[in-house]
């Protein structure tokens, strides 16, 4: 059962590949409009925007369900970006377990790219809810919370 949503999964982010590129190549831009490309900046007034979200356990326990079915399968099940389907792509993702990948990001940010997209990530503002976006936020702030205790918990090595 998993392989086959692995490869639906794989089927269809290979199909809206294909397809969209032909799409926006048959509809004309105007030049002041701005993409979510990784060559764009985030807005300012994005980037400062604050979680109005806390991060509390039934929020966390929600993120982490729909995580493990939405992103993991890029993502990795631990934040570790090494993803089935991030493999079979060949898709370089950041370890959100380690703090610095993180560093410099604020949570206005990562809201920015989870709605808009950026890079290989497509925008996922349409088809997730914006509490459910603020709580992945969350979720994804846990990873290197979570990694670090681990650390500090384990004996020193000799």
């Amino acid at each position: 059962m998993r392989r086959i949503l692995l490869f639906l999964s794989a089927f269809l982010l290979a199909s809206s590949a294909v397809l969209i590129p032909q799409q926006n190549s048959a509809q004309e831009k105007p030049k002041d409009s701005q993409s979510a490309t990784s060559d764009s900046k985030i807005p300012p007034e994005e980037a400062a925007r604050k979680n109005p979200v806390s991060s509390t356990s039934e929020g966390l326990a929600e993120a982490r369900r729909f995580y493990k079915y939405q992103c993991a399968m890029c993502h990795g099940e631990n934040g570790d970006g090494k993803g089935d389907l991030a493999d079979t792509m060949k898709l370089k993702m950041n370890d959100w377990r380690d703090a610095s990948s993180l560093a410099g990001r604020t949570d206005g940010e990562l809201f920015y790219v989870l709605t808009n997209g950026r890079g290989a990530m497509l925008s996922q503002g349409d088809r997730i809810k914006e509490d459910m976006r603020w709580n992945l936020i969350n979720l994804t702030r846990s990873f290197s919370k979570k990694d670090s205790k681990e650390k500090a918990a384990e004996p020193p090595k000799q």
